[in-house]
């Protein structure tokens, strides 16, 4: 049996995506997204912790990203884990990035022409309340239902 490689977040472009053209001018965008974690810990403080993920998406799908989104847009990404190498010319070190080979970008919050009007999505954060705020849990209970 072969095994599952699958990875779907949501989260918010922490910079605008960069497109380049690679080969034979297939286009590729790299993008840049944070996802947030919230929870109340033992001591009833307010926690968060973010993630950054490096998000890689190829041919068409790159351009549309590169032409609507922008710092600060929510998206949904789905797609793979892939690990690649090479020798850093410097030191001579081996180097390793794990980044997301996106099959899936759907773009949330906000309308696809909000760059083309000169809007800033990263300035006006109530665009982006189409989610409400994240559940709460409360990590101290022992009373597990199973």
């Amino acid at each position: 049996m072969s095994g599952v490689n699958k990875v779907i977040i949501v989260g918010r472009l922490g910079a605008d995506p960069e497109l380049k053209s690679v080969g034979n001018s297939q286009s590729v965008a790299r993008l840049n997204i944070a996802t947030s974690e919230n929870w109340t810990g033992k001591d009833g403080n307010k926690q968060e912790r973010t993630e950054w993920h490096r998000v890689v998406v190829w041919g068409r799908q790159a351009e549309n990203c590169a032409k609507h989104l922008a710092k600060g847009r929510q998206v949904y990404v789905e797609g793979r884990l892939q690990t690649r190498s090479w020798e850093d010319t410097a030191s001579g070190q081996k180097r390793y990035a794990t980044e997301i080979v996106a099959s899936t970008v759907q773009f949330l919050g906000g309308g696809s022409n909000e760059r083309s009007q000169g809007g800033s999505s990263s300035s006006n954060d109530d665009q982006f309340n189409d989610f409400g705020p994240e559940p709460s849990f409360d990590q101290s209970s022992d009373d597990i239902p199973f």
